[in-house]
């Protein structure tokens, strides 16, 4: 699917389902993924008895590249110019992630019209856990 300019308006809006009931089989296999092995994601004991959390939790990488997912789902690979967010609440096993993006301006560069994107993942309680911006190309 590509973005075409002409189609699009401010305001608009793409939602998706990034992950439905998070496990920790997944938090560990991103750990083995990514090299990021810090015991606050794999290892329960330690979160909770040293780290004083109810258990691990997500790595905010991981919620960043499941946002990413909905993210390039809606303006088609290859075409993200910008992506950035910002860790606003952690991610639990059990969570249910919903990514959302909305237009915020269309505008033209060099290159072409772009399109710029205010991000939200929110967990199955409403609750903010990444915010962030994203830079797409668009068809004119």
């Amino acid at each position: 699917m590509a973005l075409s300019a002409s189609k699009l308006a401010v305001g608009d809006k793409h939602e998706e389902i990034v992950v439905d009931d998070l496990t920790r089989t997944q938090l560990v296999m991103y750990a083995g993924a990514s090299g990021d092995y810090n015991p606050l994601h794999t290892d329960d004991l330690y979160s909770r008895e040293v780290a004083g959390y109810p258990g691990v939790f997500a790595h905010g990488m991981l919620s960043m590249g499941l946002t990413g997912k909905m993210l390039t789902n809606y303006v088609g690979d290859g075409r993200l110019k910008k992506f950035g967010v910002r860790f606003t609440n952690q991610v639990w096993p059990g969570d249910t992630l919903t990514s959302k993006a909305t237009i915020v301006a269309i505008r033209n560069e060099n290159d072409g019209p772009v399109v710029d994107l205010a991000l939200e993942t929110v967990n199955q309680d409403g609750q903010t856990v990444i915010t962030g911006s994203a830079t797409a190309r668009a068809d004119p």
